[in-house]
This record gives structure tokens, C-alpha cells and sequence, in this order.
């Protein structure tokens, strides 16, 4: 299972890919990990999704990422008597504490935390952000504001608030439990919805344990001010546009989707953009041009990786839309401009340690020697995560004894992952590397492959040396009788 291209493509699962037939099917046409929302998922539903992938995983013998995605503290309003209530603007409109059902007038916020923490000249924003409501004054128990955008507002509408730091946990019980349940299932990655300060992040990582990596949504005004915390203590990104266009100007997040994108690639860690990418997709067989330009920005931009919603979740077209925006990637990454914008984009030194100084060095001198590809042993993931960084041209092999390393390597841009015991010498490190990327069709005989390892072998955090071996006729002799993982043989490369 070599994909033809590096940046990486993540599916939700929902309705319309509820079956292990049709998670198969997403996984044929390109989806390297699958997320699951538990804001529409039960423990019982998230269980079967885990079974299925692994399923599909044990077939066909390649690793699978699973991402489980935290629904987060959702703000919303009460009900509505007879509802739409049309709000008009220039109107007074109160949110308070008062159960009743709400009208033009007024409506219930449940949260107490909001009036404790809104001031005048705050904005609101409810409907997704199709009701815009300014702040005149704070009372207990009452919010009074003016209606500068109206229209229909019905029963248990969202609230938004891009002004204010509201003092919640971004984990409800429900999250707790949640979490909880996915890290003893022994998923891959948790996302944290709705992050608004480090601590936040903190929180989880407390609770995770390493059991999974820790990803945060990038969906608040607040987490962009404190963003270089942010990525300190997360284990990758998501550049979530779905909630982050509704609380700021919706021509500020092209901008900062590039700035979170490269904040993120210089600190070495997975980028996922997400929301919207093929949106008419969901009820159409083929997006708008649009929709391609923006996938195809994400990629030109070095995103690990790229993410579908409701197109894969909900919508008619779910296989189709992963083979779109793997044909989009495709098509980008053979641009001839592809390679300029993406090294013009890593503007920083590698850190002052041996890990990231052979990384560095494995990208120059691969392009030099013009290798075939880099193969590097990584226990925990932090080698392939440094070379991965370093966006080479020529493709990485990640090796790992680990599944959990490689499964959770699945997002990163550029990693072909394959699961193999510790070499038990130099030696057969060379083999086992040549004899690897032979059998998954990324060299030939005749052709030189760059490993990185760590000495002693095996030893995590230890990666300290470069190797340049060649693949010989008795390495390709060797992959018909020695098996090194439990992924299927892919076809040799054939010489252009």
C-alpha cells in the first residue's frame, strides 16, 4: 500500500461509512487515518469503528491511524416558544437565567461561567455566527445586547463568543469519559476541541498518560494568543475552520491558517487543515473549482495533513471524495513549483542535538547523493517526526518495532511506516533497510538507500548515525524468503 503522495488524508466515519466494507473502501482510495466524533458517537459506536479499522489494518497489513475527537464544552441557548423568533437589527435582545422558553425578545444561556465573565462592548454570536449581538450591559443573571446582525433563531442554537476567555475546563464529564474509553480501546490520537489556553492542553495530557497522542483544535481567537504555548505541550495541530471562521473575520483565517500551519512545521509537529475542503461534495460527485484551490493551498503549504468532515461522514459521495483529494495532492505534489514553495517555508536552524542534526543532514546529503529514499529506525516516533520536518524530496521509510509508533506516524507528512524487529547488528540494519524499501517499491538494484539509527540499537531517543548502503541483487533475492513485517510485498519500482 504505497501512496503516490506525501502529505497525508484523514476521513470521519459517520453514516455514510458506518460498515467495514466502506472504511475498506476509504482506506483503498487513500485514507490514511480515520476520525471519529464523539459529539455523534456512543462508547458503543466507537468501539465498533475501532474494530473495523483494525480489521482493515490486520488485511491489509498496513497501519492505520485512529483519531478520536473530543465533542468539547458546546455552548448553547434554551429552547424557543414557536420557534424561529426573528431577531431584528437595532434590536434589544436579553440572554438570562430564566428556564423559559425564549422569544424575540430573550432567550435561556445555561452557562453561568458567561456571566461571570462577559463584559460590555463584548460580542456574541449565536447561529453559528449568523446573529451577531453586541453587549450593552451586564446584570446578575442577565445579559443585555443589541442586535447588530438578525435573522431566525430557534431552540438550542450554538453560542459563540470571540471576545471572551470564558472560565471553563475544555473537558465536560462527558469528554472525561469519553477520553477515558478511547485511550483503554488504544486509539492514536485524542483531539481536544475548543482549546483556549496551554492548560487546557495540560489537562489532557494528564489524563492521556501517552496512551495516545495529544492533538489540539485551533478553533478560538484566545488559543491564538497564546499559540507558541499551545504547540509546547501538544503532539500536533489542527487548524479547524469551522468554528474558527465563525469567531473572527472570516478574511483573517486564510492568514492564519498559514501562520498556525508553519508555527507548526517549525516546532517538528503534525498540521492537520480541516473544514469545508470539498464541502458540495457531500451532495455532489465532484467539488467546485474552489474547493480544489483550497485543498491544493493546504497542501502547497506543508500541512501533514488534510481532513474531511461531513464528505466522508454524512455525505452521498464518500469514496469519491477521498479520491478526489488524493488526485488533488497528487497533482500538487508533482507541481513544479511545489518544491521551492515548500522549502522556502522551513525558515529555521535544527535544534542543537544529535537527533536533529543527523536529520538535517540526512535530507542534504540524500538530495546530493540522489538515494532512492531514507530509511530511519524510530522506536518512539521522534526520529521519523525530525525528518519528516525537514520536507526531503526523496521518500522516507519510518521503521519501528512498535505499532502504536507507527500507527501514530500515519498523520505525518512524507511517512511510509512499516512495522519490523530491531536489527541485531549493523549489519543486518543495512539489510534489513535495503531489503525493506526494495520490497515496498521505493528502490531497485543498483540504487542507495540513507539509514538513520540510533546506537546502541534499539535504544529510544539514541539516533546518532548515517549509513549509506546499496541495494544489491542478493538484497532483492532475499525479500522472496524473509519477511520483516506483516504488510503485503509491493511491486519493485521500475526504472523510468
Amino acid at each position: 500500500m504505497k501512496r503516490e503522495r506525501k502529505v497525508k488524508i484523514l476521513a470521519t466515519l459517520g453514516p455514510a461509512s458506518n460498515t467495514e466494507e466502506r472504511i475498506e473502501a476509504l482506506f483503498l482510495a487513500g485514507a490514511d487515518v480515520f476520525r471519529i466524533n464523539m459529539s455523534h458517537s456512543t462508547h458503543e459506536m466507537l468501539a465498533d469503528y475501532h474494530a473495523m479499522i483494525r480489521s482493515v489494518e490486520d488485511r491489509h497489513g498496513r497501519p492505520i491511524g485512529i483519531l478520536v475527537d473530543l465533542q468539547g464544552p458546546k455552548l448553547r441557548i434554551g429552547e424557543i416558544a414557536d420557534p424561529p423568533a426573528i431577531l431584528e437589527p437595532g434590536d434589544t435582545f436579553v440572554l438570562d437565567s430564566d428556564p423559559a422558553p425564549g422569544n424575540a425578545e430573550r432567550a435561556y444561556l445555561p452557562h453561568p461561567e458567561i456571566f461571570a465573565a462577559i463584559r460590555p462592548g463584548d460580542q456574541m454570536l449565536l447561529n453559528d455566527g449568523l446573529i451577531r449581538l453586541s453587549v450593552l450591559e451586564v446584570e446578575e443573571g442577565r445579559i443585555i445586547t443589541r442586535v447588530i446582525y438578525g435573522g431566525p433563531l430557534s431552540s438550542r442554537k450554538g453560542v459563540n463568543l470571540p471576545d471572551t476567555v470564558v472560565p471553563l475546563s475544555a473537558l465536560t464529564e462527558k469528554d472525561r469519559a469519553d477520553l477515558e474509553f478511547a485511550s483503554g480501546l488504544g486509539v492514536d490520537w485524542i483531539a481536544l476541541s475548543f482549546v483556549q489556553r496551554p492548560d487546557d492542553v495540560a489537562t489532557v495530557r494528564k489524563l492521556v498518560r501517552g496512551r495516545a497522542g495529544v492533538l489540539a483544535k485551533i478553533e478560538k481567537p484566545s488559543a491564538l494568543r497564546c499559540l507558541k504555548e499551545i504547540i509546547d505541550l501538544s503532539d500536533a495541530l489542527m487548524v479547524a475552520r469551522g468554528d474558527l471562521g465563525v469567531e473572527l473575520p472570516l478574511e483573517s483565517v486564510p492568514g492564519w491558517q498559514k501562520r498556525i500551519t508553519r508555527a507548526a512545521r517549525r516546532a517538528g509537529k503534525p498540521v492537520v487543515v480541516a473544514t469545508q475542503m470539498l464541502e458540495s461534495m457531500i451532495e455532489n460527485p465532484a467539488p467546485t473549482r474552489a474547493e480544489v484551490s483550497d485543498v491544493a493551498t493546504a497542501v502547497f503549504e506543508g500541512a501533514d495533513a488534510i481532513m474531511l468532515s461531513a464528505e466522508s461522514a454524512a455525505g452521498k459521495w464518500p469514496v469519491e471524495a477521498v479520491m478526489t483529494m488524493d488526485r488533488i495532492a497528487q497533482n500538487v505534489e508533482s507541481d513544479p513549483n511545489y518544491r521551492d514553495i515548500i522549502r522556502s517555508q522551513l525558515d529555521t536552524r535544527p535544534e542543537p542535538t544529535t537527533a536533529d542534526a543527523i536529520s538535517a543532514a540526512a535530507r542534504s546529503i540524500a538530495e546530493t547523493l540522489k538515494v532512492a529514499c531514507i530509511v530511519s529506525y524510530t522506536s518512539s516516533g521522534a526520529t521519523g517526526l525530525r525528518i519528516a520536518r525537514e520536507r526531503p524530496e526523496v521518500p522516507i521509510i519510518a521503521l519501528s518495532p512498535r505499532i502504536e509508533t507507527m500507527r501514530r506516524l500515519s498523520l505525518v507528512w512524507g511517512l511510509h511506516c512499516v512495522l519490523t524487529d530491531d536489527p541485531t547488528d549493523l549489519d543486518d540494519m543495512a539489510d534489513k533497510a535495503c531489503r525493506i524499501s526494495y520490497r515496498e517499491g521505493f528502490s531497485m538494484i543498483g540504487e542507495r538507500v540513507l539509514i538513520t539509527c540510533g546506537v546502541p540499537l534499539g535504544t529510544p531517543g539514541a539516533t546518532n548515525m548515517l549509513r549509506i548502503a546499496d541495494v544489491t541483487a542478493e538484497v532483492a533475492r532475499a525479500t522472496k524468503t524473509r519477511q520483516d513485517s506483516p504488510c503485503a510485498p509491493a511491486a519493485p519500482r521500475e526504472r523510468c
